[in-house]
């Protein structure tokens, strides 16, 4: 039997059992031991079956299929050869793991008998992701004595938990030498795939699982409950789960705190600011019951008031993951955020609490006079809206600037917001910001600090795949400006934490052949921003701002606003 055939064999029937499991776009970085897989992806791309993608860096590789699926809500899978470049993934799967995003990663490795020995290229890679993915698949090395009926439903079975649980699968797959020179026919026509000529033959899965009839039930003491004084938290949620939460808090009466990945209109918007005010904040915690749709929440006093809050605690979430990092007692409901809000109804009455919404009509004027007319950190932050295009995409990064937004700003209900919140680092923000506009094939807005920019800049030759209008801010305040935030000595900050760079991003806009753009004003924004959406194509646009002028607008607002009197 030709071993390089029989590579592909095994490799057909796995991508196939794939395919049925959604999965149509595939991610794959060059090597020589993941070419069964290589070939067998390209050839479900040119039955127009699967869209393949290529890269060289298997980091932003990762990140870029994580925004890929994000964008189109099915899991994507990435190839990968052996070795280091496997362990490269890992930073995209912790990410996939916290935020419950599907990847599938396929990485080629050694046989067996090349493990350690010496062997080039040949590390330990069977559960090499810890407990990150949600099934470790350790395949043997292609094997006739294992029927191909085996394989798929081994695939399957990795693929249903995947259902259960959203995450990461991880298959890893020894593939022995020769790799190359195989005809395609033999392949198709080989008598171990002779099984599955009928599954072969349908786009079906080997296992078909009917839907749970899920209903959700009614808390006994609801009428009891939605008499009392409550507080609504939304975190990041699914769009269409964000719709309604406004109008059912407002009828009950009851505080609405919003996150901006929430998508939710906030009905007392700039939260994270007048939360600071210690005054409101004790009113606030005289709440009878919170009730917790989402989670990872960015403003730090929200999560301070959660932290703080010891009454009734319920959480709302349609997964089994424990989301509550203050570990309150609480009923927990295993439902989407619209359903559930649909088998409880509100009840009309008058809010309990006036002074929140009070401050935040305040804060909307004083933050207007605080951050000014010129074009800023903090003034870009507040008026990200007209940057954006109706029909587009926004997408920000981990830095400063994610904070600021979600302090200043006022969006409207159900825009997409995508942010890389679940372990929030700094790695592949722009990798991500690429998949989400391939898989979206909408216009993405992505707003990146300058350092998250020069960790990932191989990632922006990722935005050669992008067809339509793409806009990347970097906002450049010389290092990392969210250090600026802690009580450290400004000698050490400036050199273990904020690490200036004293550069700009021209050149490196030009190396990826990437239409540049630098203004000064909101005036010349508008120009830039009219040119950029007129083009299918990327635009870089660098926003210069002194390295501590975002931070100190920020910590000036809270501190001015937590020594307001009410009434003032």
């Amino acid at each position: 039997m030709s071993v390089s055939v029989f590579n592909r064999c095994w490799s057909k029937v796995i991508l196939e059992t794939l395919v049925r499991q959604r999965v149509t776009h595939f991610c794959i970085a060059p090597g020589s031991r993941s070419t069964p897989l290589t070939l067998e992806a390209v050839r479900l791309q040119n039955a127009g079956r699967a869209t393949c993608y290529s890269h060289f860096d298997e980091r932003g590789l990762g990140f870029f299929a994580l925004g890929i699926a994000k964008s189109v809500q099915a899991p994507v899978a990435v190839i990968v050869t052996s070795g280091t470049a496997a362990a490269n993934l890992y930073p995209a799967i912790v990410e996939a793991r916290q935020s419950g995003v599907d990847l599938v990663v396929l990485t080629a490795d050694r046989p067996p008998e090349l493990w350690e020995c010496g062997a080039n290229q040949a590390i330990l890679q069977q559960n090499m992701f810890g407990d990150y993915p949600v099934a470790n698949v350790n395949l043997p090395k292609p094997n006739a004595d294992y029927s191909a009926q085996w394989l798929v439903s081994y695939i399957e079975q990795a693929a249903f938990r995947q259902k259960q649980r959203h995450g990461v699968i991880h298959i890893n797959i020894p593939f022995a030498e020769p790799l190359y020179d195989t005809d395609e026919s033999a392949v198709d026509c080989h008598p171990w795939l002779q099984s599955l000529h009928r599954w072969l033959s349908q786009n079906k899965p080997w296992v078909k699982h009917e839907a749970l009839q899920q209903e959700v039930i009614p808390h006994e003491n609801w009428d009891h409950w939605r008499t009392k004084r409550g507080v609504i938290v939304a975190g990041r949620l699914p769009t269409e789960q964000a719709m309604g939460i406004n109008a059912w808090a407002t009828a009950m009466g009851w505080v609405l705190l919003t996150d901006i990945q929430s998508g939710v209109e906030p009905m007392m918007p700039y939260a994270d600011i007048w939360l600071a005010n210690q005054t409101v904040r004790e009113k606030l915690l005289q709440a009878d019951i919170v009730i917790q749709f989402g989670s990872h929440f960015i403003s730090k006093r929200i999560n301070q008031f959660l932290q703080a809050f010891n009454g009734e605690f319920w959480l709302v979430e349609q997964s089994d993951n424990a989301l509550d990092p203050y570990h309150h007692a609480q009923t927990r409901f295993n439902a989407k955020a619209h359903h559930w809000l649909r088998a409880h109804p509100p009840l009309r009455q008058k809010p309990w609490l006036l002074e929140p919404l009070a401050l935040s009509k305040f804060c909307a004027g004083f933050i207007e006079q605080q951050v000014g007319g010129n074009l800023n950190e903090a003034s870009l932050a507040h008026h990200i809206e007209r940057v954006l295009p109706y029909n587009g995409i926004l997408f920000l990064g981990n830095s400063l600037f994610v904070r600021l937004v979600d302090a200043l700003t006022k969006l409207p209900e159900g825009y997409p917001i995508y942010t890389n919140r679940g372990a929030s680092g700094i790695d592949g923000l722009l990798a991500t910001a690429a998949g989400i506009a391939v898989g979206s094939e909408q216009p993405v807005v992505a707003m990146i600090g300058d350092t998250s920019t020069l960790y990932d800049l191989n990632s922006l030759a990722l935005f050669k795949n992008v067809t339509q209008p793409t806009i990347i801010f970097v906002i450049n305040n010389n290092g990392g400006a969210i250090f600026d935030m802690l009580p450290v000595d400004e000698e050490v900050k400036d050199r273990f934490y904020r690490l200036p760079h004293n550069g700009d991003f021209s050149q490196i806009a030009a190396m990826f052949d990437i239409k540049y753009a630098h203004p000064y004003t909101w005036a010349d924004l508008t120009s830039v921003l009219k040119q950029a959406y007129a083009r299918r194509k990327t635009t870089l646009i660098e926003i210069k701002t002194n390295p501590s002028d975002g931070s100190n607008t920020y910590k000036h607002l809270i501190e001015q606003i937590s020594h307001a009197v009410i009434g003032e």
